[in-house]
Protein backbone atom coordinates (compact mmCIF):
# COMPACT_ATOMS: atom_id res chain seq x y z
CA UNK A 1 0.00 0.00 0.00
CA UNK A 2 1.14 3.47 -0.72
CA UNK A 3 1.33 5.86 2.20
CA UNK A 4 -1.32 8.77 2.25
CA UNK A 5 0.09 12.09 1.30
CA UNK A 6 -1.07 14.61 3.82
CA UNK A 7 0.17 17.48 1.77
CA UNK A 8 -2.57 16.93 -0.83
CA UNK A 9 -5.62 17.38 1.57
CA UNK A 10 -4.31 19.96 4.02
CA UNK A 11 -4.79 23.14 1.96
CA UNK A 12 -8.49 22.55 1.11
CA UNK A 13 -9.36 21.84 4.77
CA UNK A 14 -7.62 25.01 5.89
CA UNK A 15 -9.45 27.08 3.37
CA UNK A 16 -12.81 25.60 4.54
CA UNK A 17 -12.04 26.37 8.19
CA UNK A 18 -11.08 29.91 7.28
CA UNK A 19 -14.29 30.55 5.38
CA UNK A 20 -16.39 29.16 8.20
CA UNK A 21 -14.68 31.30 10.80
CA UNK A 22 -15.08 34.39 8.62
CA UNK A 23 -18.82 33.77 8.17
CA UNK A 24 -19.33 33.24 11.93
CA UNK A 25 -17.41 36.39 12.75
CA UNK A 26 -19.45 38.40 10.23
CA UNK A 27 -22.73 37.08 11.63
CA UNK A 28 -21.68 37.96 15.19
CA UNK A 29 -20.78 41.49 14.09
CA UNK A 30 -24.15 41.92 12.35
CA UNK A 31 -26.07 40.65 15.42
CA UNK A 32 -24.15 42.96 17.76
CA UNK A 33 -24.76 45.89 15.43
CA UNK A 34 -28.52 45.19 15.37
CA UNK A 35 -28.64 44.90 19.16
CA UNK A 36 -26.82 48.22 19.48
CA UNK A 37 -29.24 49.91 17.08
CA UNK A 38 -32.16 48.49 19.09
CA UNK A 39 -30.81 50.18 22.22
CA UNK A 40 -30.01 47.02 24.14
CA UNK A 41 -26.69 48.43 25.38
CA UNK A 42 -28.10 51.86 26.33
CA UNK A 43 -28.94 52.71 29.94
CA UNK A 44 -32.70 52.58 30.64
CA UNK A 45 -34.49 55.51 32.27
CA UNK A 46 -36.88 54.80 35.07
CA UNK A 47 -35.90 51.17 35.42
CA UNK A 48 -34.80 49.28 38.48
CA UNK A 49 -31.25 49.18 39.81
CA UNK A 50 -30.63 52.85 40.45
CA UNK A 51 -32.04 54.14 37.13
CA UNK A 52 -32.91 57.84 37.07
CA UNK A 53 -36.69 58.63 37.20
CA UNK A 54 -38.25 60.61 34.32
CA UNK A 55 -38.64 64.31 34.99
CA UNK A 56 -42.19 65.56 35.54
CA UNK A 57 -43.87 67.21 32.56
CA UNK A 58 -43.54 70.96 32.45
CA UNK A 59 -46.37 73.47 32.43
CA UNK A 60 -46.95 77.19 32.76
CA UNK A 61 -48.39 78.91 35.82
CA UNK A 62 -52.09 79.52 35.93
CA UNK A 63 -51.67 83.13 36.93
CA UNK A 64 -54.69 85.27 36.08
CA UNK A 65 -56.05 82.80 33.52
CA UNK A 66 -59.81 82.45 33.62
CA UNK A 67 -60.84 78.85 34.26
CA UNK A 68 -64.13 77.29 33.24
CA UNK A 69 -65.31 73.78 34.14
CA UNK A 70 -65.88 71.00 31.66
CA UNK A 71 -69.66 70.45 31.67
CA UNK A 72 -72.09 67.77 30.59
CA UNK A 73 -75.43 68.58 29.00
CA UNK A 74 -78.42 66.50 28.00
CA UNK A 75 -79.98 66.91 24.59
CA UNK A 76 -82.78 64.93 22.99
CA UNK A 77 -81.55 62.51 20.36
CA UNK A 78 -83.43 62.29 17.10
CA UNK A 79 -83.33 60.32 13.89
CA UNK A 80 -84.38 61.70 10.54
CA UNK A 81 -86.60 60.11 7.90
CA UNK A 82 -86.63 61.51 4.38
CA UNK A 83 -89.88 62.72 2.88
CA UNK A 84 -91.51 65.01 0.34
CA UNK A 85 -93.47 68.20 0.89
CA UNK A 86 -97.01 67.98 -0.45
CA UNK A 87 -100.12 70.12 -0.19
CA UNK A 88 -102.90 68.97 2.09
CA UNK A 89 -105.42 70.36 -0.39
CA UNK A 90 -104.47 69.94 -4.04
CA UNK A 91 -106.98 70.23 -6.87
CA UNK A 92 -106.70 69.06 -10.47
CA UNK A 93 -109.33 71.01 -12.44
CA UNK A 94 -110.50 68.99 -15.45
CA UNK A 95 -112.85 69.64 -18.34
CA UNK A 96 -116.30 68.05 -18.53
CA UNK A 97 -116.79 68.94 -22.18
CA UNK A 98 -115.36 68.33 -25.60
CA UNK A 99 -114.70 71.92 -26.59
CA UNK A 100 -112.14 74.42 -27.82
CA UNK A 101 -110.17 76.66 -25.42
CA UNK A 102 -110.86 80.31 -26.17
CA UNK A 103 -109.23 81.97 -23.12
CA UNK A 104 -106.65 81.13 -20.43
CA UNK A 105 -106.52 83.58 -17.51
CA UNK A 106 -103.76 82.11 -15.30
CA UNK A 107 -100.07 81.20 -15.34
CA UNK A 108 -97.98 78.95 -13.09
CA UNK A 109 -97.33 80.46 -9.67
CA UNK A 110 -100.32 82.83 -9.77
CA UNK A 111 -102.51 83.11 -6.67
CA UNK A 112 -106.24 82.69 -7.19
CA UNK A 113 -109.36 82.84 -5.03
CA UNK A 114 -112.43 80.64 -5.09
CA UNK A 115 -114.54 81.45 -8.15
CA UNK A 116 -111.80 83.17 -10.18
CA UNK A 117 -111.92 82.39 -13.90
CA UNK A 118 -109.17 79.98 -14.96
CA UNK A 119 -110.07 78.79 -18.47
CA UNK A 120 -112.93 79.66 -20.81
CA UNK A 121 -114.16 77.06 -23.32
CA UNK A 122 -116.19 77.73 -26.45
CA UNK A 123 -119.88 77.70 -25.44
CA UNK A 124 -121.69 78.96 -28.53
CA UNK A 125 -123.65 75.75 -29.10
CA UNK A 126 -124.31 75.34 -25.38
CA UNK A 127 -125.76 78.83 -25.15
CA UNK A 128 -128.06 78.07 -28.09
CA UNK A 129 -129.26 74.89 -26.39
CA UNK A 130 -130.02 76.86 -23.24
CA UNK A 131 -132.05 79.40 -25.17
CA UNK A 132 -133.98 76.58 -26.87
CA UNK A 133 -134.70 74.93 -23.53
CA UNK A 134 -135.84 78.24 -22.06
CA UNK A 135 -138.15 78.83 -25.04
CA UNK A 136 -139.66 75.38 -24.61
CA UNK A 137 -140.16 76.13 -20.91
CA UNK A 138 -141.95 79.38 -21.72
CA UNK A 139 -144.25 77.52 -24.15
CA UNK A 140 -144.98 74.86 -21.54
CA UNK A 141 -145.74 77.57 -19.01
CA UNK A 142 -148.23 79.20 -21.40
CA UNK A 143 -149.89 75.82 -22.04
CA UNK A 144 -150.09 75.21 -18.32
CA UNK A 145 -151.70 78.63 -17.78
CA UNK A 146 -154.27 77.92 -20.50
CA UNK A 147 -155.05 74.50 -19.02
CA UNK A 148 -155.45 76.10 -15.62
CA UNK A 149 -157.94 78.66 -16.96
CA UNK A 150 -159.92 75.91 -18.68
CA UNK A 151 -159.85 73.86 -15.49
CA UNK A 152 -161.26 76.73 -13.42
CA UNK A 153 -164.05 77.38 -15.98
CA UNK A 154 -165.17 73.73 -16.12
CA UNK A 155 -164.94 73.48 -12.33
CA UNK A 156 -167.56 76.22 -11.93
CA UNK A 157 -169.84 74.62 -14.49
CA UNK A 158 -169.38 71.21 -12.88
CA UNK A 159 -170.38 72.63 -9.48
CA UNK A 160 -173.56 74.07 -11.08
CA UNK A 161 -174.30 70.74 -12.79
CA UNK A 162 -173.87 72.28 -16.24
CA UNK A 163 -170.82 70.16 -17.17
CA UNK A 164 -170.58 66.44 -17.57
CA UNK A 165 -168.27 64.31 -15.50
CA UNK A 166 -166.25 63.31 -18.53
CA UNK A 167 -165.62 66.98 -19.32
CA UNK A 168 -164.45 67.54 -15.73
CA UNK A 169 -162.09 64.57 -15.95
CA UNK A 170 -160.70 65.84 -19.24
CA UNK A 171 -159.71 69.27 -17.94
CA UNK A 172 -158.18 67.76 -14.80
CA UNK A 173 -155.98 65.45 -16.87
CA UNK A 174 -155.11 68.29 -19.25
CA UNK A 175 -153.94 70.48 -16.34
CA UNK A 176 -151.82 67.69 -14.89
CA UNK A 177 -150.24 67.03 -18.30
CA UNK A 178 -149.50 70.72 -18.81
CA UNK A 179 -147.90 70.97 -15.37
CA UNK A 180 -145.75 67.90 -16.11
CA UNK A 181 -144.65 69.35 -19.45
CA UNK A 182 -143.71 72.59 -17.73
CA UNK A 183 -141.68 70.77 -15.06
CA UNK A 184 -139.87 68.77 -17.75
CA UNK A 185 -139.11 71.91 -19.76
CA UNK A 186 -137.81 73.73 -16.65
CA UNK A 187 -135.52 70.83 -15.78
CA UNK A 188 -134.21 70.79 -19.35
CA UNK A 189 -133.46 74.50 -19.07
CA UNK A 190 -131.62 73.90 -15.77
CA UNK A 191 -129.63 71.09 -17.37
CA UNK A 192 -128.68 73.28 -20.33
CA UNK A 193 -127.62 76.06 -17.96
CA UNK A 194 -125.49 73.62 -15.94
CA UNK A 195 -123.77 72.31 -19.05
CA UNK A 196 -123.18 75.90 -20.18
CA UNK A 197 -121.46 76.62 -16.85
CA UNK A 198 -119.09 73.70 -17.52
CA UNK A 199 -117.55 75.84 -20.25
CA UNK A 200 -116.36 78.36 -17.66
CA UNK A 201 -113.63 76.76 -15.52
CA UNK A 202 -113.31 78.49 -12.15
CA UNK A 203 -111.00 77.99 -9.15
CA UNK A 204 -112.48 75.55 -6.62
CA UNK A 205 -110.14 76.65 -3.77
CA UNK A 206 -107.99 79.55 -2.65
CA UNK A 207 -104.49 78.62 -3.70
CA UNK A 208 -101.58 78.85 -6.09
CA UNK A 209 -101.52 77.58 -9.66
CA UNK A 210 -99.01 74.75 -9.98
CA UNK A 211 -99.31 74.46 -13.75
CA UNK A 212 -101.64 75.15 -16.64
CA UNK A 213 -101.72 72.35 -19.18
CA UNK A 214 -103.61 73.99 -22.09
CA UNK A 215 -103.26 76.99 -24.35
CA UNK A 216 -105.73 79.04 -26.38
CA UNK A 217 -106.82 77.05 -29.43
CA UNK A 218 -106.43 73.61 -27.88
CA UNK A 219 -109.35 71.20 -28.01
CA UNK A 220 -109.96 69.49 -24.67
CA UNK A 221 -111.80 66.27 -23.92
CA UNK A 222 -113.92 65.28 -20.91
CA UNK A 223 -111.67 64.34 -18.00
CA UNK A 224 -108.61 66.18 -19.33
CA UNK A 225 -106.80 68.16 -16.60
CA UNK A 226 -106.54 71.85 -17.47
CA UNK A 227 -105.07 73.46 -14.33
CA UNK A 228 -103.64 72.14 -11.05
CA UNK A 229 -103.83 74.15 -7.82
CA UNK A 230 -102.65 73.73 -4.25
CA UNK A 231 -103.44 75.47 -0.98
CA UNK A 232 -100.12 77.06 0.05
CA UNK A 233 -101.37 77.79 3.58
CA UNK A 234 -101.58 74.10 4.52
CA UNK A 235 -98.65 71.90 3.59
CA UNK A 236 -97.61 68.48 4.85
CA UNK A 237 -94.52 66.30 4.87
CA UNK A 238 -95.10 62.72 3.73
CA UNK A 239 -92.16 60.67 5.04
CA UNK A 240 -91.24 56.98 4.97
CA UNK A 241 -90.45 55.96 8.55
CA UNK A 242 -88.97 52.54 9.32
CA UNK A 243 -91.20 50.32 11.37
CA UNK A 244 -89.14 50.45 14.59
CA UNK A 245 -89.33 54.27 14.66
CA UNK A 246 -93.04 54.32 13.84
CA UNK A 247 -93.72 52.91 17.31
CA UNK A 248 -92.46 56.22 18.78
CA UNK A 249 -95.03 58.29 16.87
CA UNK A 250 -98.72 58.80 17.56
CA UNK A 251 -101.41 60.77 15.75
CA UNK A 252 -101.59 64.27 17.21
CA UNK A 253 -97.96 64.25 18.46
CA UNK A 254 -95.89 67.38 17.84
CA UNK A 255 -92.63 66.75 15.97
CA UNK A 256 -90.09 68.84 14.08
CA UNK A 257 -89.59 68.97 10.32
CA UNK A 258 -86.39 70.18 8.66
CA UNK A 259 -86.43 71.76 5.19
CA UNK A 260 -82.93 71.40 3.74
CA UNK A 261 -83.34 73.95 0.94
CA UNK A 262 -84.46 76.68 3.37
CA UNK A 263 -82.16 75.50 6.20
CA UNK A 264 -85.06 75.90 8.62
CA UNK A 265 -87.01 73.83 11.09
CA UNK A 266 -90.70 74.07 11.80
CA UNK A 267 -92.98 72.27 14.22
CA UNK A 268 -95.76 70.09 12.90
CA UNK A 269 -98.40 67.65 14.06
CA UNK A 270 -98.63 64.00 13.05
CA UNK A 271 -101.94 63.93 11.19
CA UNK A 272 -101.87 60.41 9.75
CA UNK A 273 -99.92 57.16 10.06
CA UNK A 274 -100.88 54.94 7.14
CA UNK A 275 -101.53 51.49 8.70
CA UNK A 276 -99.78 49.55 5.96
CA UNK A 277 -96.05 48.91 5.58
CA UNK A 278 -94.35 49.23 2.21
CA UNK A 279 -93.11 45.75 1.34
CA UNK A 280 -89.86 46.87 -0.30
CA UNK A 281 -88.58 49.11 2.51
CA UNK A 282 -90.56 47.84 5.53
CA UNK A 283 -91.53 51.43 6.32
CA UNK A 284 -94.76 53.31 7.02
CA UNK A 285 -95.96 56.57 5.49
CA UNK A 286 -96.33 59.30 8.12
CA UNK A 287 -97.98 62.63 7.32
CA UNK A 288 -97.08 65.73 9.33
CA UNK A 289 -98.99 69.00 8.93
CA UNK A 290 -98.52 72.37 10.54
CA UNK A 291 -97.19 75.91 10.18
CA UNK A 292 -94.48 76.12 7.55
CA UNK A 293 -92.00 78.88 6.67
CA UNK A 294 -92.61 81.11 3.63
CA UNK A 295 -91.13 79.84 0.40
CA UNK A 296 -92.09 76.20 0.82
CA UNK A 297 -93.54 74.49 -2.24
CA UNK A 298 -94.98 71.13 -3.13
CA UNK A 299 -92.34 68.57 -4.10
CA UNK A 300 -89.51 69.95 -1.95
CA UNK A 301 -87.30 67.61 0.08
CA UNK A 302 -87.72 67.48 3.86
CA UNK A 303 -86.82 65.39 6.88
CA UNK A 304 -89.06 64.18 9.68
CA UNK A 305 -87.11 64.28 12.96
CA UNK A 306 -88.26 61.38 15.13
CA UNK A 307 -87.46 62.03 18.83
CA UNK A 308 -85.46 59.36 20.68
CA UNK A 309 -83.94 59.15 24.18
CA UNK A 310 -81.72 61.88 25.66
CA UNK A 311 -77.99 62.00 24.93
CA UNK A 312 -75.32 63.09 27.47
CA UNK A 313 -72.55 65.24 25.95
CA UNK A 314 -69.33 66.75 27.34
CA UNK A 315 -68.95 70.38 26.25
CA UNK A 316 -66.60 73.33 26.72
CA UNK A 317 -66.71 76.91 25.40
CA UNK A 318 -65.66 77.11 21.77
CA UNK A 319 -63.14 79.90 22.39
CA UNK A 320 -61.27 77.70 24.88
CA UNK A 321 -60.01 75.63 21.93
CA UNK A 322 -56.83 76.60 20.10
CA UNK A 323 -55.82 75.32 16.70
CA UNK A 324 -52.14 74.32 16.39
CA UNK A 325 -51.32 72.77 13.06
CA UNK A 326 -53.73 69.87 12.61
CA UNK A 327 -54.48 69.55 16.32
CA UNK A 328 -57.17 71.06 18.54
CA UNK A 329 -55.70 71.74 21.98
CA UNK A 330 -56.86 73.23 25.28
CA UNK A 331 -55.02 74.34 28.41
CA UNK A 332 -56.09 72.14 31.32
CA UNK A 333 -55.58 73.16 34.95
CA UNK A 334 -53.44 70.56 36.76
CA UNK A 335 -52.79 71.63 40.37
CA UNK A 336 -51.06 75.02 40.00
CA UNK A 337 -50.06 74.86 36.34
CA UNK A 338 -51.69 74.72 32.94
CA UNK A 339 -50.84 71.77 30.75
CA UNK A 340 -51.66 71.67 27.07
CA UNK A 341 -53.74 68.72 25.93
CA UNK A 342 -55.04 67.61 22.53
CA UNK A 343 -58.79 66.99 22.28
CA UNK A 344 -61.16 65.52 19.73
CA UNK A 345 -64.14 67.75 18.98
CA UNK A 346 -67.65 67.10 17.70
CA UNK A 347 -70.79 69.16 17.13
CA UNK A 348 -71.35 72.80 18.04
CA UNK A 349 -74.17 73.96 20.32
CA UNK A 350 -74.28 77.74 20.33
CA UNK A 351 -71.18 78.99 22.17
CA UNK A 352 -70.26 75.47 23.28
CA UNK A 353 -68.63 72.61 21.41
CA UNK A 354 -68.78 68.88 22.07
CA UNK A 355 -65.64 67.10 23.28
CA UNK A 356 -65.47 63.51 22.10
CA UNK A 357 -62.15 62.62 23.75
CA UNK A 358 -59.44 64.23 25.87
CA UNK A 359 -61.43 65.77 28.74
CA UNK A 360 -63.60 64.63 31.64
CA UNK A 361 -66.41 66.32 33.50
CA UNK A 362 -65.10 68.32 36.44
CA UNK A 363 -61.78 69.30 34.86
CA UNK A 364 -61.11 72.95 34.22
CA UNK A 365 -59.83 74.56 31.06
CA UNK A 366 -58.37 78.04 30.62
CA UNK A 367 -59.84 80.62 28.30
CA UNK A 368 -57.23 82.36 26.10
CA UNK A 369 -56.56 85.98 27.05
CA UNK A 370 -57.13 88.43 24.21
CA UNK A 371 -54.46 91.08 23.54
CA UNK A 372 -56.77 93.83 24.82
CA UNK A 373 -57.38 91.96 28.07
CA UNK A 374 -53.69 91.28 28.57
CA UNK A 375 -52.63 94.90 27.97
CA UNK A 376 -51.67 96.89 31.10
Amino acid sequence: MCPMKTGDSQPPRTRLLFKTATAIAFAVVVVLLLLWLAGVFHEKIGGAGGAHPSPPPTGRPIGDARLVPVRTIRIPREESSAGTIKAVHEAAVASKLLAKVVEVRVIAGQRVDVGDLLVQLDHTDLKARLEQAQAVARGAEAARDQAKIEHERIAKLYEQGAAATIEWDRVQNALKSAEADLARAEQSAIEAMTVLEYATIRAPINGVVIDKKVEVGDTVAPGQVLVTLFDATRMQLVASVRESLTQRLTVGQTVEVEIDALKKRCAGRVSEIVPEAQAASRSFLVKVTGPCPPGIYSGMFGRLLVPLDEEVLTVIPKHAVQRIGQLDVVDVADEDVLRRRAVQLGREFGDDIEVLAGLREGEQVALPVSPLEGAP
